[in-house]
């Protein structure tokens, strides 16, 4: 079995499902798709050909899945459900509020046309998801709590640098160890969203800017600063090409409950991941989920999915027999 894969889009979600395809043996990398002049993107993989995001459904026949790497603000909302119509389609859409709409958009679309569609594949939404149900369904009396951090935010970074005087930007999302401390505890705390999170902002301005007000416009911004804590230095372009090039992340998701008549017995149910590799890691995630869109669709499945209707077992390489032998 040889999974044929299409790449649309190549940014560091794009490399990153160029990287996992390498490390799965059933999966082939057959072209990627961009909506840059094709001559001047160079993959990682020798023989496959870059063409225009146009030319993309002259691959209908090649293509087993086609994964979409653009971003969830515009891209994915309008290219999920156009591409659900041609091919069975992997994305990783985390507009958490949104994706209610998403799924219903993207399951006339793939439903319609006979294809699978799974949308949401990721680490949250995705793995953080699943163990947010497993966690609640084990211990139906308790409270859910995610942290993320430490690790950068693509979205704040970006919303730094779209301040007037600001050349470059990082920004990291930090959980307050105290917060973290207090779940852990079993005390089930009530925490408000300053409570939980730090946010610390490397910032590169250009000569001149004028950085007490660019600090208070972050500070202040709405949605993204007001309601945290948050930290900003000023440093050199050097200093934020050398010390925060890299995109980490990761975070927790911890499950406080009670059992027993009386709910006299507490237990915690925490799950981690610390991740050198944003990016990287999501695509290894969505590469699973590629499999098991592929799988579905040979049984003959269509319509939307997300990771809470695909069944562990539709992820992995292995079968059914060494997954019993070697896993259960």
């Amino acid at each position: 079995m040889s999974i044929k894969i299409g790449i649309m889009g190549y940014g560091n979600l794009g490399r990153g499902i160029e990287c996992a395809i390498a490390q799965n043996s059933d999966m082939e990398l057959v072209a990627v798709f961009t909506r840059r002049p094709p001559e001047t993107v160079r993959i990682l993989t020798d023989g496959v050909g870059v063409y225009h995001i146009d030319k993309a459904l002259d691959f209908k026949e090649k293509i087993d899945v086609l994964i979409l790497c653009g971003g969830s603000a515009t891209d994915l909302p309008v290219q999920t459900p156009e591409y659900a119509r041609y091919f069975n389609v992997v994305d990783s859409f985390d507009t958490h509020a949104k994706i209610p709409e998403h799924f219903e958009n993207v399951d006339t679309a793939a439903r319609a046309n006979g294809n699978v569609a799974i949308i949401s594949s990721g680490w949250d939404p995705g793995m953080f998801s699943l163990n947010r149900l497993y966690a609640s369904a084990v211990l139906p009396n308790g409270r859910d709590y995610t942290f993320w951090g430490k690790g950068v935010s693509q979205g704040h970074s970006d919303a730094i640098r779209r301040i007037e005087g600001v050349l470059d930007a990082k920004q990291y999302t930090i959980p307050v160890e105290a917060a973290l401390e207090a779940v852990r505890s079993g005390s089930n705390p009530e925490l408000t969203t300053r409570q939980k999170h730090l946010r610390e902002c490397f910032v590169v301005v250009a000569e001149g800017a004028d950085k007490a007000r660019i600090e208070a416009e972050i500070k202040n911004m709405p949605n993204y600063f007001a309601d945290y804590d948050t930290t900003v230095h000023f440093i050199t372009a050097e200093e934020l090409r050398l010390n925060h090039s890299g995109i980490p992340h990761g975070g927790f998701v911890i499950r406080s409950g009670k059992t027993g008549m009386n709910g006299e017995n507490s237990h915690i149910i925490e799950y981690s991941l610390k991740l050198d590799s944003n990016p990287e890691f999501t695509a290894s995630v969505i590469a699973a989920y590629a499999r098991a869109a592929y799988k579905l669709a040979l049984k003959g499945d269509s319509g939307c999915k997300t990771v809470f209707d695909i069944a562990p077992a539709m992820l992995t390489l292995l079968s059914d027999e060494e997954i019993r032998a070697t896993l259960l």
